[in-house]
């Protein structure tokens, strides 16, 4: 079950940290946003050391579908009305920001980099699509309406953003860890303050960033209200059709397309972790329905942390933790999340002002709609009668018969059938 791009790439390594260390930064967790600091803290002379419990983007990084795109569903018409017009230009610049370095870095390194344009449609709502691009008027941006696109089914319409990109992920962060400062299968159990306690030693640092996906620090910052991760599946069928561009549903339950070579990426299937959907079964009814003759090479699923409002927590990991930073929630948008928290990290660890730190300050208001979900979700499974629990605050773990896992419905973390530790924000295995 490995994706297209753990098959095809071979990561650098590095050693497990064996004796303390000292560093003016600490950064836990290797996927693409902790590469991203690290490289951004690496290129300007920053002492730093980032640790990874197992391999660098081993997780959500290895499971992608690699789009790098400004257009992240249909975000721009809720935040004109919850952030204002000023605040989703803000986001749109941090974002595009973030495009344009993908962009002059991805030029440098074979890393199957195209730029293509990226299409969100909806099946059944004209409205929301007209919506979209009112709001997108209002803060400068000129998309187009569509409405039909190279898909196998009619849409209500979609919004185009043309000149966005994909890549392939392992081949471009292969590039960007040579020569940087990294522990391998280096396990940070705990925190005391900035002292990171691993397996086999301790790490005294001046200030931490945490871009371990979900956020394992539970003292601070309420990321188990804040947070909750959604599963979707992908499949990777050799000699599908050229689709053209970058193609996602605005709904989280939807189909997403693009090309690879010579392949077509089929996503969807999507559901909140520890939830019933529609996983691979839905995505092989559709390819045989619609595309005979393919041939599935490849399967994977991955999983996304979904933020309270759409946006990214980066930033401060709490109002009173002034050494303490995290990044995460990218809302199934991490490539730009993740070059975006490498900037905005960048500067407050070094005491500097970031332009558009405020739009993701994770200490912003907690109060709207999905919080109420969220709880009633933690409430219902802390209550339900159940042998297995899951380690991180108790919750009944449910059997994922598509994956054959233990998943949590209230924030995520997932089990193999023997109980090993799939996904955080759990940080050790089954008793």
């Amino acid at each position: 079950m490995n994706s297209i791009w753990k098959s095809t790439e071979e990561l650098p390594r590095f050693p497990a940290l064996k004796k303390n260390l000292k560093t003016e930064v600490l950064i836990i967790g290797g996927g693409m946003a902790g590469i991203l600091t690290a490289y951004r803290l690496h290129q300007e002379g920053i002492p730093y050391i980032l640790v990874e419990k197992g391999r660098i983007g081993g997780g959500v990084t290895e499971n992608t579908t690699a789009k790098i795109t400004v257009q992240h569903g249909l975000i721009y018409q809720k935040l004109v009305k919850n952030a204002g017009v000023d605040g989703a230009r803000m986001y749109l610049d941090a974002n595009q920001r973030a495009f344009d370095r993908f962009d002059e870095l991805c030029r440098k390194v074979d890393c199957d980099y195209q730029r293509k344009d990226h299409f969100v449609y909806s099946v059944n709502s004209r409205e929301k699509i007209k919506k979209e691009l009112e709001a997108l008027q209002k803060i400068g941006y000129q998309a187009d309406f569509c409405k039909r696109l190279p898909l196998p089914f009619q849409v209500a319409g979609a919004v185009k953003f043309p000149d966005q990109a994909q890549f392939h992920p392992l081949k471009f962060l292969s590039f960007v860890a040579k020569g940087l400062h990294i522990y391998e299968n280096t396990f940070v159990r705990e925190m005391v303050g900035t002292v990171a306690k691993t397996d086999h030693a301790a790490i005294q640092a001046e200030k931490v960033i945490v871009t371990t996906h979900f956020p394992f620090l539970n003292k601070h910052g309420s990321y188990f209200l804040k947070l909750y991760q959604h599963r979707s599946y992908v499949l990777a069928l050799e000699g599908g059709p050229e689709v053209g561009g970058m193609y996602v549903d605005e709904s989280n339950t939807g189909l997403s397309f693009r090309n690879y070579r010579n392949f077509l990426l089929l996503g969807g299937g999507g559901h909140r972790t520890g939830a019933a959907g529609g996983n691979w079964a839905e995505l092989r009814h559709f390819a045989k329905l619609h595309y005979p003759g393919v041939k599935e090479r490849f399967f994977w699923a991955t999983q996304d942390c979904m933020s309270l409002d759409g946006i990214p927590y980066i930033g401060q990991y709490s109002k009173n933790t002034l050494n303490l930073f995290v990044a995460s929630g990218f809302n199934k948008w991490g490539m730009t999340g993740a070059m975006t928290a490498s900037m905005v990290l960048g500067d407050l660890v070094r005491g500097q002002k970031n332009e558009f730190a405020r739009i993701f300050d994770p200490s912003r208001s907690i109060l709207k709609p999905q919080l109420a979900v969220n709880g009633f979700e933690s409430v219902k499974n802390l209550l339900t009668v159940s042998q297995k629990r899951c380690p991180h605050l108790g919750c009944a773990l449910k059997w994922n018969a598509a994956e054959h896992t233990w998943d949590c419905p209230c924030h995520g973390s997932r089990f193999s059938k023997d109980g090993k530790l799939l996904d955080n924000p759990a940080n050790g295995d089954l008793k």
